[in-house]
């Protein structure tokens, strides 16, 4: 409770006696500078937040204190706008606009906000974010000017101090900024209507790719609520493959997948993979084939990869069914088919870790045989058999009698000395797997864990051999309707 009562003091009469004393002083300038610096410093020390209750008990006063600073604030502010034109008006506008962005940065950047649809003026972060941007817009930096102009070689400041730091610390607040904007709606009244939605997106994708690249919870979800904003205002296939080449454009979707793979929070995983989804939806042709191949580079996780692969088969369907696609036929299929139908580390791969994306190559290429014919080959599958079971199905099968017999047999060192293990362990054992050790659990759990295993072995099984019949029928019609037609 220490730091809770730390900014305590800025509220209420003693605020407006500090004002007082400070329009008093010879170097006003300075010392409103150094006020504001002090108070914020206190300001960010202080506990966020982040439920509806504990925004209403309010215990550590953070929201008390951003509705006084706001109070302390706006006489400065009318001071510096007061149509004055001089050096000290200009001076006091840039410490003015020093705070206003550390305060977008704290405590607003990890503040959350009551749902839209409460009112408004019950949440104290929503009016304190809506005084800041107001502030921003009196001393001469409104909305459109700070989100139109962020990246560009054009000064947006003119603050020499900010513009230094622009690169930098200031990426975090202009990132707040348009996700107050364009999520909760304050300030969006300002931006000029014309503004196209794949134009309003690039705006934002650099922002959305510095929230995701944060780790705490309250931040990376306002990433993930941006682009939900951004991509839905956005046309299925519209969005060219030439904005990939934007380096944000290709960050963003790796960000997701950190979100999908790392996150604790199974609703923001789940909010994750549905808006990777949604962007492979916005994406032209081309541009889905691009980011397929750069997420099969570069996720590193099995279930992503099995997650594309199911894409790619949509997009091969699609061709199918509808004009067909240069992207997902003949030699551009097959430059993804490289990267889906093979082992990583050939036949010592780890099938089990990999079930995912073997069982969506092996569901793929069931696929691709039963619908494209050999003499057809649109999709020139038929062309790269003979790679295909050298660098796919030959390896897999014989990591499925190396996997087996592998666990086969540490079902029965487990079975075999349960009874030991019992006694000496006192019903806890340790049972290695693949070089590493399964951790410590009871020997009946081990047994389900290592049989589970032998299911999914059985499973991907089943689906090659049912996947090499197919090949074996296919190719044999196909013998035999060209010797029919000799």
């Amino acid at each position: 409770m220490h730091r809770g009562r730390a900014c305590r003091p800025v509220a209420g009469n003693y605020s407006r006696r500090k004002e007082q004393v400070i329009q008093k002083l010879p170097n006003k300038v300075y010392s409103v500078g150094l006020a504001l610096s002090t108070l914020w410093s206190q300001l960010s020390l202080l506990p966020v937040p982040y439920s509806k209750e504990q925004i209403q008990t309010d215990d550590y006063g953070l929201c008390q204190c951003c509705k006084a600073l706001t109070e302390f604030m706006r006489p400065f502010v009318e001071e510096a706008t007061d149509n004055k034109e001089n050096k000290e008006n200009e001076k006091l506008k840039d410490e003015l606009l020093k705070f206003c962005c550390k305060c977008l940065k704290c405590p607003l950047l990890t503040a959350q906000f009551l749902e839209q649809s409460e009112e408004v003026g019950k949440d104290p972060f929503w009016s304190f974010a809506s005084e800041i941007i107001g502030f921003l817009s009196e001393i001469g930096h409104p909305v459109p000017q700070i989100i139109l102009n962020h990246g560009r070689k054009k000064r947006t400041w003119g603050c020499l101090e900010l513009e230094e730091e622009e690169d930098r610390q200031l990426a975090d607040s202009v990132a707040s900024l348009t996700y107050l904007v364009f999520v909760q709606g304050i300030g969006i009244d300002q931006l000029p209507m014309v503004l196209s939605p794949l134009h309003l997106l690039q705006l934002n994708m650099e922002h959305i790719e510095v929230l995701l690249q944060r780790t705490e919870q309250s931040v990376f979800s306002k990433g993930l609520e941006l682009l939900e904003n951004s991509l839905l205002r956005l046309e299925d296939n519209s969005l060219l493959h030439r904005y990939l080449e934007i380096k944000s454009f290709l960050a963003v979707p790796q960000g997701l997948v950190k979100v999908m793979t790392l996150c604790p929070i199974e609703t923001l995983r789940k909010k994750g993979l549905a808006l990777l989804q949604l962007y492979i939806d916005k994406l032209d042709s081309q541009g889905k084939h691009t980011l397929f191949r750069c997420l099969l580079n570069t996720s590193n996780h099995s279930g992503v990869e099995g997650f594309v692969i199911q894409n790619i088969k949509n997009q091969i369907d699609a061709s199918f069914k509808k004009t067909s696609n240069k992207w997902f036929v003949g030699p551009q299929l097959i430059s993804l088919l490289d990267l889906v139908l093979f082992l990583p580390e050939g036949a010592e791969t780890d099938l089990l870790q990999n079930s995912d994306r073997i069982m969506a190559s092996l569901n793929l290429l069931r696929y691709l045989v039963i619908k494209d014919n050999e003499n057809d080959n649109q999709t020139g599958l038929w062309t790269e058999l003979g790679k295909i079971e050298n660098n796919f199905l030959k390896p897999l099968h014989i990591g499925l009698n190396m996997s087996k017999a592998h666990y086969e047999a540490e079902i029965k060192n487990s079975q075999r000395n349960s009874q030991a293990a019992a006694s000496t362990c006192k019903g806890v054992c340790s049972v290695t797997v693949g070089g590493e050790e399964i951790p410590a659990m009871p020997p009946e759990m081990q047994l389900k864990v290592l049989h589970s295993a032998l299911f999914t072995f059985d499973l991907i099984e089943s689906v090659l051999a049912r996947v090499e019949e197919l090949i074996e029928i296919k190719t044999k019609s196909t013998s035999e309707e060209n010797i029919g037609i000799k």
